[in-house]
């Protein structure tokens, strides 16, 4: 699962890495929560003979994937996430990972490890070896009944790699840059023609911090998120005591 993530490079730090021409400017962001606008980059019209200039676009689109067949949105999952085995198939997103497969550029994101507490224990994790990673994406265009038109996109994800596991039994799918020009063509490759690419990422690709639950509030969007810290268990609960109850007397209320 993937329901958080940062991207704090600089736009021409971005653009550099996803091959693109140039990217607007755009603040650091550090808590991207789902129905956010998410950067996305696609394949872009060929380009002519002789041209050195990238071919690939820059997309900003509403993370949470709408297929285009859907009549009312307010009786749809918010679909941020795609698990991976099986989309081809899957109504929502076959025709998504045929037509419109994407990059999700982000410097790390977030997961939490379930405790027995009730907020669980957030990760904050990141390239072992810092830069960016770019996810496996996947893009559609709602048509919205009024005749406005919405880009929507959802992350896939695969089963976690040991580095992971122990914290969620999910992880996002990185494409690896030597893999994004094929990744990213949908003219000439099939779903089926990239489907090795949707596996975990290397051993130890990934580490794993342990931070506060600073993040778990989508308001805090600053960079002491990503601080260290480990959540507490919960204290227990004061039991109530009646008035004039003595707790040195067995009662059967």
């Amino acid at each position: 699962m993937c329901g958080r993530f940062a991207l704090t490079a600089t736009p021409d730090q971005t653009a550099a890495f996803l091959g693109l021409a140039e990217l607007e400017a755009f603040p650091a962001r550090y808590n991207i929560a789902p129905t956010q606008p998410v950067l996305m980059a696609t394949a872009g019209a060929p380009r002519a003979p002789g041209s050195n200039l990238p071919d690939r676009q820059p997309m900003l689109v509403r993370w949470g994937l709408l297929p285009a067949w859907v009549k009312d949105t307010r009786e749809f999952p918010l679909l941020f996430n795609a698990r991976s085995e099986g989309a081809i198939e899957k109504a929502s997103f076959k025709a998504a990972m045929r037509h419109r497969r994407a990059l999700v550029p982000a410097s790390g994101f977030y997961e939490w490890r379930q405790t027995g507490g009730k907020k669980g224990q957030p990760y904050w994790i990141r390239p072992r070896h810092g830069g960016l990673v770019a996810f496996a994406g996947l893009i559609e265009t709602y048509a919205e009944p009024g005749g406005s038109e919405m880009d929507t996109g959802a992350i896939l994800t695969v089963n976690a790699n040991a580095d992971i596991a122990h914290i969620h039994d999910r992880m996002p799918v990185v494409i690896d840059i030597p893999d994004f020009a094929r990744w990213l063509d949908c003219r000439t490759r099939e779903p089926r023609d990239v489907a090795d690419l949707l596996r975990p990422a290397k051993p130890d690709f990934f580490e794993a911090i342990p931070v506060s639950d600073l993040v778990n509030k989508v308001a805090n969007t600053g960079p002491e998120i990503q601080e260290r810290g480990e959540i507490g268990p919960e204290p227990d609960k004061a039991r109530r005591k009646k008035p004039g109850a003595d707790e040195s007397q067995m009662t059967l209320f």
